[in-house]
């Protein structure tokens, strides 16, 4: 039903731009005729709209991959150095919910490990909107933040890292059927804050799939039934990327190319000290305006993304 639906938007949309040209031509040829001012204007007007839709059009063509029309699962997490990294993933976890709302989309986070004196250990947001995956996938990888340290006593220059990681939404049992006799589930008392009903019950819950050794977990939610829930919506993600990878390495092979399977280096990096940048590392796009970057301002390097990925059918 879902993919039935994003079929009929778009053939309503190649309608809808199939009359607006007719329409045009038959003012057009009234504008050419009469010479009159109004009827000019009017066909002006009337480019411009058809010119919008065609952009937008012509935009949606950058998303290549089968499941970019998907809603999208967001995982961040800090890397080595402590306070640092935990406050940068946390402030990366504000970035991308503004970029949502600045979208329209919506978001909810399903699950966060806070960290031991600022920041977050980690974080898993759900993103829906139209092609929030498509999006999103852009931001799978390292990100590098330069600044100097507001933990610090010497006020001294700190590099910290977080990794982000991008799953598209998967279709329970459509897109991925896990028998129950592949995963085993555990309960264990919550390790953060949360009150005492989530500390004193072992409402948390922990998914292992055997087969690939895939682990799940879930412990901000109060109860026992939704941490799982969440957690198995999570490893069905998971499980789906999988699969997807493997797809793409084989294709790779057939073609005769290299695919990198680790990951790799930082793909961008934010500078606030001692000069103000962010910087793409794989397309080479940069900006000064730092601030506007994490209140989430990132379309223009997620388009610089996609435009980079044109004829590679990734």
């Amino acid at each position: 039903m879902s993919r039935l639906s994003a079929e009929k938007e778009t053939v309503n949309t190649w309608r809808q731009l199939e009359r607006g040209t007719a329409d045009l031509s038959e003012l057009l040829s009234l504008a050419i005729e009469e010479n009159d001012l109004a009827v000019r204007n009017e066909v002006s007007q009337e480019i411009a709209g058809l010119n919008s839709i065609v952009n937008r059009l012509e935009f949606i063509l950058l998303f290549s991959g089968d499941l970019d029309t998907r809603n999208a699962l967001l995982a961040i997490h800090a890397g080595a150095g402590g306070t640092e990294s935990q406050d940068w993933a946390e402030m990366m976890m504000r970035m991308y919910l503004r970029w949502a709302e600045r979208r329209g989309y919506k978001t909810d986070v399903l699950d966060t490990s806070p960290g031991t004196e600022a920041g977050i250990k980690s974080a898993i947001i759900e993103v829906k909107g139209d092609h929030a995956f498509g999006y999103l996938r852009s931001e799978h990888g390292v990100h590098r933040l330069v600044r100097l340290s507001p933990f610090d006593y010497d006020h001294a220059r700190h590099t910290s890292f977080a990794l982000v990681e991008v799953l598209p939404e998967a279709e329970e049992e459509v897109d991925v059927k896990i028998p129950e006799s592949d995963l085993k589930v555990e309960a264990f008392r919550s390790s953060g804050p949360g009150g005492q009903h989530m500390q004193k019950t072992s409402s948390a819950v922990r998914i292992t799939h055997i087969p690939t050794g895939i682990v799940s977990m879930c412990q901000s939610q109060r109860s026992q039934l939704r941490n799982k829930e969440v957690a198995m919506r999570v490893l069905y993600a998971r499980i789906l990327e999988l699969e997807m990878k493997e797809k793409a390495e084989e294709q790779a092979k057939l073609k005769g190319e290299r695919i990198d399977a680790g990951w790799g280096n930082q793909i961008r990096s934010y500078v606030l000290h001692p000069y103000r940048m962010v910087k793409d590392h794989r397309t080479a796009y940069e900006t000064g305006n730092t601030d506007a970057v994490l209140d989430g301002d990132l379309d223009a390097f997620m388009e610089a993304y996609l435009r980079s990925k044109i004829g590679e059918g990734k």
